[in-house]
């Protein structure tokens, strides 16, 4: 293998990269390849590009190859090879942690343990066994290093193995890991070799602490997972006493040492709530121990946050708040703790969720009392207000019972007067001028507001407002965009699935809010930073949903603010939250004003006409799909005549170029469907809806990501364009989906066909007869409609969703009734297997009507919010909710489907008798429904 480095700078060369290739795949396949690979990939004298070379044929060798080479690699004499090895395992063994249980996955996991488990357990145990010992085989900080390294991995892969199931490997050898006083998990929390303590100013994890760490999230996880197998053996009892031995009294103060606090906290939560420890934990010596010596010593503001609160607050909201991104979700009961503080004050919720509320109520109201006086007999002193913000803290912990990223305290301690001590000792802050009081105290107060706000009533609520609004005029960036993420939680406030706050509650405030945001978001100097406060966008959206019709006489001015906005930021996007929400904000503003005074959409087409030609003309990628859906909705409120402008863009639409960005596709769709809605005459006039098909039969039906938009923009040519315009290209259109469902069919493609034919045969629409589509089928090839009825229409509407129901029963109700050719042989065959079909759908009723006004028109506001409906930016497509409005019932004209049923079949027996020979070839369990058609009178 000494050529091995030669080759792999071949392999960098087009001109020799296939031989070397070849070769390099001939030689993988020796013994002791991979380890030769690693040893070349981690020396230092070899060039960098041979190693970097090196280091991606490993991978691709170790993960095309892994359940033969991970084991066949593994060295227990080279710690440097066991790193990369281990390296790659994880990779692999990670993603499990998140998976959906099933039996594909637990084949893999069952095929890698009978590979991979003994020897992996062997290594662990090896390895543990060197750095415990300190043998000789790590005398130098070099190979502890490595060792370390190797531990580090080993303890993340036992996690990786174990975290679907308990493999019995693993159960049998449970205690040399767990087992009290020696099991290994315990020694490496007692691990602390000075040559790996690193720098005190460090930031990164040293590797005994990630070792500890990793070791803790394994304690967890069998508590939440296994807790039989750790009952009675003393592990859970010998691991409480080792975190307070590691974190008691604050004894990790650094921020390298933060993970290891909070997931040690974290274990000790997971511990109390699973019920099985209150011998443990239940005395109130036990919760005055825990809270004074882990809970306090670990809660309040350290420096790096207060220096954070000043020089990175946006970090320090998005840390405090618990939110990864800009979620708008509260940290409190989160399960991805990520601060000390967090971690710490969910020690106390787990005791007080646990039934020991009285004890830990008593203890930790000491201690709020404590930092509370210390606070009022000490104002003058400089650091005075961090008792005062520890308290806050600790009161906000003990308070809550129950809480939601959405909703935030869903229940609290009935011990603990949320609304005294927030007249005692919050309003004063929330009230006072800025500067007069520490920026956290005010940052404290209105926290306190944004977490309890579902415990508050509408009055209270409202009497606060106005001082929320205040505070976005401070000069803190923490403290005014806390008002506003405080604001726009509260106006999302619900009681039952209605909104809590209606317009005419803030119709006076809301042009202020409005102003005070947009000032804050205009004061930024480049782009970026426009951009950059995405919680003030959102305000600014959710006030304008709630404010609605009440803002015309302001809309003007704001539409202006915003289009500016737009502009700015459109120069370098780089905020895609920001992006969503002043889009939605455009939208919403548009919808609510429009709607309310119709004469005001061309001031909208004047304002926003000219930004969308910009950011068309630009291919501005990130904006154009938003771009579609305003103009969709600009056309959609017209209920006259289209304006040339937006004829003038259907050419454009129509190019193969419009359709390459895949983002794109649901807002085009969206548009071209209001072009047929609004303007179907022009469309034929012109012959435009023609190129509508052929994007439908060359762009979006042969996609499998994009048939579903194909399928919508079919139905609305069938809704909008008159048969005997489409009749001749109708052929071409169903062999285009023939063709699809012969050579790549999938489950959703098989619903959305059905459905489509269901659809066309259902819409009443002048000549679009059943037969209008039938016999297009059977021009193709005859008696291919029975085919397609019986191997595809049959099977599927029964499984119809609840919403396409009516429309199925309906489309039936018209091919059985109505058709000529499905009366007539061979074809009347299939009329009692489509019968039957029909009756299956009519033992739901509950799905086939609905209630006057049932509908609801804001639907989409009630969930308006960004990340709770798509979970986080989506760079295909951003769906603007504003712009959608409930769609209309396309067989609106049908009641009552059964009752419909009834009169066709009465009038069809006119002239078609032997209908009542066709009724009783049916299924017999579909024998109780024509019964019933019989007694109501519409059979004789």
């Amino acid at each position: 293998m000494a050529d091995l480095p030669s080759l792999l700078l071949a392999s960098l060369s087009p001109g020799t990269r296939r031989q070397a290739e070849q070769n390099l795949q001939t030689l993988s396949l020796q013994p002791g390849f991979l380890p030769q690979l690693l040893r070349l990939v981690l020396d230092a004298s070899q060039d960098r590009s041979v190693r970097l070379a090196g280091s991606v044929y490993l991978k691709n060798t170790v993960k095309s190859r892994w359940e033969d080479n991970l084991v066949a690699s593994l060295s227990e004499s080279n710690f440097s090879v066991n790193v990369g090895v281990l390296q790659t395992a994880h990779s692999i063994f990670r993603p499990w942690r998140a998976a959906t249980r099933s039996d594909s996955l637990f084949t893999v996991i069952n095929f890698v343990l009978s590979r991979f488990g003994k020897p992996f357990l062997q290594l662990f145990q090896y390895t543990a066994g060197v750095l415990l010992s300190r043998s000789a085989q790590v005398a130098s900080k070099s190979d502890l290093e490595f060792a370390a390294q190797t531990q580090v991995l080993l303890v993340e892969i036992y996690y990786d193995l174990t975290c679907q199931d308990l493999p019995p490997d693993f159960e049998d050898t449970q205690n040399q890991f767990f087992g009290a006083p020696s099991g290994l998990f315990l020694q490496f929390l007692d691990w602390d070799p000075s040559e790996l303590r690193g720098d005190p100013d460090d930031i990164s994890p040293s590797l005994p602490s990630q070792v500890k760490t990793h070791i803790l999230e394994i304690a967890e996880l069998y508590v939440k997972l296994y807790p039989e197998t750790l009952q009675g053996s003393g592990a859970v009892e010998a691991l409480v006493r080792k975190v307070w031995e590691l974190i008691g009294s604050g004894k990790l103060p650094g921020l390298a040492d933060d993970g290891l606090v909070s997931q040690a906290l974290r274990f000790l939560s997971t511990a109390i709530r699973s019920g099985y420890y209150k011998d443990i934990f239940g005395s109130r010596d036990t919760i005055s121990s825990l809270v004074q010596g882990v809970v306090v010593p670990n809660i309040g503001l350290r420096e790096h946050e207060i220096e954070q609160f000043e020089d990175d607050p946006l970090e320090y909201i998005r840390l405090d708040l618990s939110l990864p991104a800009s979620s708008g979700g509260l940290g409190l009961g989160s399960h991805d703790v990520v601060t000390r503080r967090q971690a710490a004050a969910d020690v106390l919720r787990a005791l007080v969720g646990s039934g020991l509320e009285t004890e830990t109520t008593e203890v930790a109201g000491a201690w709020i009392a404590q930092g509370l006086r210390e606070y009022n007999e000490n104002r003058t002193k400089e650091d005075s207000w961090k008792a005062k913000d520890t308290a806050i803290y600790l009161l906000t912990a003990v308070a809550t019972r129950g809480s939601t990223t959405q909703h935030g305290v869903t229940s609290t301690n009935a011990l603990v007067d949320i609304v005294q001590f927030f007249s005692e000792h919050i309003f004063q802050d929330l009230e006072a001028d800025p500067g007069s009081v520490h920026p956290v105290l005010q940052v404290d107060a209105i926290r306190f507001l944004y977490t309890f706000r579902t415990q508050l009533t509408k009055p209270q609520l409202l009497s606060v407002l106005p001082h929320l609004v205040r505070h976005l005029g401070s000069n803190n960036y923490v403290c005014y965009t806390y008002a506003a993420i405080s604001i726009e939680r509260i106006l999302f406030i619900r009681q039952g699935t209605q909104l809590l706050f209606a317009q005419a509650d803030i119709h006076e405030i809301a042009p202020h809010i409005i102003h005070a945001l947009l000032l804050k978001i205009e004061q930024a100097q480049s782009p970026e930073k426009v951009a950059e406060n995405d919680y003030l966008m959102k305000c600014v959206m959710r006030v304008i949903i709630t404010a609605r019709s009440t803002l015309v006489p302001d809309y003007e001015k704001i539409l202006q603010r915003l289009v500016r906005i737009l502009g700015i930021i459109s120069s370098n996007p780089s905020n895609p939250n920001f992006d969503q929400y002043i889009f939605e904000s455009i939208s919403a503003l548009m919808r609510f004003v429009v709607t309310s005074n119709p004469a005001t959409l061309p001031i909208f087409e004047q304002a926003l006409f000219g930004p969308a030609t910009i950011i068309l003309q630009q291919d501005i990628d990130q904006y154009i799909p938003y771009v579609f859906q305003l103009l969709a909705q600009m056309l959609e409120l017209h209920t006259t005549d289209v304006p040339v402008a937006y004829r003038d863009l259907l050419q454009f639409l129509l190019t193969p170029a419009s359709w390459q960005q895949k983002g794109s596709i649901p807002g085009l769709v969206k548009l071209l469907k209001a072009f047929l809605a609004r303007d179907s005459a022009h469309m034929v006039s012109t012959g435009q809806f023609t190129a509508v098909l052929a994007v439908v039969q060359q762009r979006l039906i042969p996609s499998k990501i994009n048939d579903v938009w194909g399928f919508q923009l079919l139905q609305s040519v069938m809704q909008n364009i008159p048969p005997t315009q489409l009749k001749q290209y109708f052929r071409a259109i169903i062999v285009a989906l023939l063709t699809r469902l012969q050579t790549s069919k999938t489950d959703s493609y098989v619903y959305h066909f059905v459905h489509f034919l269901l659809f066309s045969m259902a819409i009443n629409v002048e000549g679009l007869t059943p037969d209008f589509v039938i016999s297009a089928v059977e021009e193709i090839q005859p008696q291919l409609w029975s085919q397609i009825l019986t191997n595809f229409v049959i099977p599927q509407t029964p499984k119809m969703s609840p919403k396409d129901r009516k429309v199925a029963a309906i489309g039936l109700t018209r091919m059985l009734t109505q058709s000529e050719v499905i009366l007539r042989e061979p074809s009347m065959k299939t009329w009692p297997l489509a019968f039957d079909t029909l009756a299956k759908l009519f033992s739901e009723p509950q799905h086939l009507t609905s209630k006057e006004g049932e509908a609801d028109q804001d639907a989409g506001l009630t969930m308006i919010d960004y990340e709770e409906q798509t979970a986080g930016y989506q760079a295909a497509y951003s769906r603007l909710a504003a712009s959608e409005t409930v769609e209309a019932d396309p067989v609106a004209f049908v009641r009552d489907p059964r009752e419909y049923l009834g009169q066709q079949l009465k009038q069809l027996q006119k002239s078609k008798p032997q209908i009542k020979s066709l009724l009783t070839a049916v299924d017999p369990s579909s024998l109780p429904f024509v019964q019933s058609l019989v007694a109501a009178g519409y059979i004789a």
